[in-house]
């Protein structure tokens, strides 16, 4: 069944622009999966919010917890390292790919129901409280707990593919094996405390070694939400992700 979900998920984003008349803006997605009751979902009530939920409280009798990485293509990338704002690109490409998680979960429900099996069809952002910036729900959480990847100094998770895309996640009934969590760090900062390029990107100071300061990051992406409005919804800005050891690849591998 381990498989069977990750060609599901592969398959749908593979197909999805030529679906939706897109230009093709992603690589082939990373999935990964969790136990619902891993103990670490119960530390995310300290480490995230109090009102974070843990899986069973999104659907009872949850099994596993389906957690997926959607990397951007490397013209998208490219396109967000001048200026203080974000890339036409890249608020397109987050404004798409929201669209295409929330597409793409609606997918694997209904695939799971023809299998009598449930799941909880999770937005891919924007359940937030917007006056303290908590989720109750963190993909990037969540991903880490499956194995996807490990946090780097810009908050985001570097994956094996780096951390330039979007996170997704999908609690279900259907019991998959754990995926391995791998013990090492990813970021070079963390690792040999060099690097600190993604502070140095920080068009905001917002970012900073030892802080982070979320209220000024936010105030950047909605600047730059009303400023790509055509686009959607693009409360996004990705300076601290781009031009980096880690954007497309774990840097302690590459001779970094």
């Amino acid at each position: 069944m381990e498989k069977k979900i990750k060609k599901l998920i592969i398959d749908f984003v593979r197909d999805y622009p030529k679906e939706k008349e897109l230009r093709s803006m992603w690589q082939e997605p990373l999935v990964k999966f969790s136990d619902a009751e891993d103990e670490m979902y119960l530390k995310l009530k300290e480490v995230v919010s109090p009102t974070h939920a843990l899986p069973k409280e999104l659907l009872p009798g949850a099994k596993t917890v389906i957690a997926y990485f959607i990397p951007f293509k490397e013209y998208i990338i490219q396109s967000n390292i001048e200026g203080k704002l974000s890339s036409w690109g890249w608020a397109e490409a987050y404004a798409e790919t929201n669209s295409l998680i929330n597409s793409l979960n609606t997918h694997i429900n209904k695939e799971l129901e023809k299998l009598n099996y449930r799941s909880n069809i999770l937005p891919a952002t924007h359940n937030f409280d917007e006056d303290i910036l908590l989720s109750d729900w963190s993909h990037r959480h969540v991903a880490y707990i499956s194995g996807l990847g490990k946090f780097g100094l810009n908050n985001m998770l570097i994956t094996e593919k780096g951390c330039c895309g979007r996170l997704g996640s999908i609690v279900t009934n259907l019991n998959i094996e754990p995926s391995t969590r791998n013990n090492e760090e990813y970021c070079l900062y963390k690792t040999s405390g060099t690097c600190k390029n993604c502070v140095k990107q920080c068009v905001n100071d917002a970012l900073k070694d030892q802080f982070f300061d979320r209220f000024k990051c936010y105030d950047m992406l909605l600047e730059n939400a009303e400023i790509h409005k055509e686009v959607g919804l693009a409360d996004a800005c990705g300076k601290c992700c781009v031009n980096l050891p880690c954007s497309t690849k774990v840097p302690i591998r590459s001779g970094f």
